[in-house]
């Protein structure tokens, strides 16, 4: 095959592509290319061209700083890095640990879909108000008729299916251990 042979076949693949397309009805925008932006429609709008107004702020005398801070801006690299740093402590999973849990919910008593409810409720009104660290008491199941404990393992499966909570884990004995969950609510 000569390299005259390719380029024939590559033109017939190019041509049945833009037949296909075709067939699609591609919708193509039918804005002209040159059409005016808000901008300029705002300034025909109050009498003058949007070319006369940037030739006005060219003849300004600035600052050539204020200028460049104009049109760039500043960043604060202090409260980027403070930033940076609350991210990289939130990864940590010793510190998640330790970190005491802003507020708590016993479901104690309650049935499945009531503390589900419940805790839907619970987990959008923490999320509203920011925090970060919440404590779940579904306690350990002592009571339960049956084999296994029914709260701690709604909880488990609301954590995992809910987008909004992160990593999670036991917290100590002081603050329930098996009986409760600690829950980190995502910030977006």
């Amino acid at each position: 095959m000569d390299f005259g042979n390719i380029l024939t076949q590559w033109d017939e693949q190019q041509k049945e592509t833009s037949a296909a397309h075709k067939q699609k009805n591609v919708q193509v925008s039918h804005k002209k290319a040159n059409a005016p932006t808000p901008a300029e429609k705002e300034a025909v709008r109050q009498g003058y061209s949007y070319e006369q107004q940037m030739a006005n702020q060219a003849k300004e005398k600035i600052n050539p700083m204020e200028l460049w801070l104009r049109r760039y801006g500043t960043i604060d690299k202090d409260a980027a890095a403070d930033e940076y740093d609350e991210q990289l402590k939130m990864e940590n999973r010793e510190y998640l640990k330790n970190l005491k849990p802003e507020a708590r919910i016993d479901l104690h008593g309650l049935t499945k879909e009531e503390a589900r409810s419940r805790l839907d409720a619970f987990i959008t009104e923490c999320k509203k108000h920011g925090l970060r660290k919440i404590l779940i008491i579904h306690g350990k199941g002592n009571h339960t008729t049956g084999s296994d404990p029914v709260l701690g393992e709604m909880v488990r499966t609301f954590i995992e299916e809910d987008r909004r909570l992160g990593a999670s884990g036991h917290p100590n004995h002081n603050y329930g251990g098996s009986g409760a969950t600690w829950v980190i609510i995502k910030e977006s």
